[in-house]
């Protein structure tokens, strides 16, 4: 890697963490960050969010094997994608949400996918690996999207979240069959994603998210495969 790498990529990072706060002030805290928020139910006052522990933490890599490597990076820079992408979906939805609650509700779970953006940046690091080069471009449309699930009303967004995370978890599990075996890491970062989304889209179906049409889970299917299979290469 390059010595302006680096750099670049963390202006990138610092470009999409900055668009969030110009939109949403402090509403998308960082993992360990005060809240400005109270969570639903709450009293009203500030809460402070403990960082999730990074799940490769403590383990071991398994033996070096450059192919292996490279078939690992590539991986887990789409899973980058998928979470440069989920930040703007749900900040494209919580900025036209309707229900205060539904709005906490959006917070909250991208404040934990910001978490697994945190996970997926370090553990490309780990492999001497970049994120994609068209992460704004993910970052932008997925905003589009997000927004225009976000106007179409909660029921419907929250429906689209619920879609998003079914068909992320089916992601993640294609995913871990095509790790190596030996890339613990990388396995337990995506085990421990796929709890987490599987759980967003519980909720999301609890707070009264609607299915959404076959059509319209067929196209977010579509363009989800696009971006994996550009983010893979490039």
């Amino acid at each position: 890697m390059t010595r302006s790498g680096p750099i670049v990529h963390d202006l990138r990072d610092r470009f999409i963490l900055a668009v969030d706060r110009w939109f949403m002030g402090r509403r998308f805290p960082r993992p360990g960050r005060v809240a400005d928020d109270p969570p639903a139910g709450g009293s009203g006052g500030r809460t402070a969010a403990s960082a999730p522990a990074y799940p490769a933490e403590g383990i071991e890599p398994g033996p070096p094997d450059p192919r292996a490597g490279r078939l690992s990076a590539r991986l887990m820079r789409v899973n980058h994608a998928g979470e440069v992408a989920a930040q703007a979906l749900y900040l494209g939805q919580s900025m036209l949400a309707r229900d205060p609650g539904v709005r906490r509700a959006l917070d909250a779970a991208a404040a934990e996918e910001r978490a697994h953006l945190d996970w997926c940046r370090r553990r490309l690091s780990e492999l001497g690996a970049r994120p994609s080069r068209l992460d704004p471009l993910w970052w932008a449309g997925s905003f589009a999207i997000g927004a225009a699930a976000g106007a179409a009303g909660d029921a419907s967004s929250l429906g689209f979240v619920a879609e998003t995370e079914r068909q992320v978890v089916d992601h993640l599990a294609r995913h871990l069959r095509r790790l190596p075996r030996d890339d613990y890491r990388s396995r337990a970062i995506c085990h421990r994603m796929m709890d987490d989304e599987r759980r967003h889209g519980t909720r999301a179906v609890q707070a009264g998210g609607r299915r959404l049409p076959t059509p319209v889970r067929f196209m977010m299917r579509a363009a989800a495969g696009v971006m994996t299979a550009t983010a893979y290469r490039i």
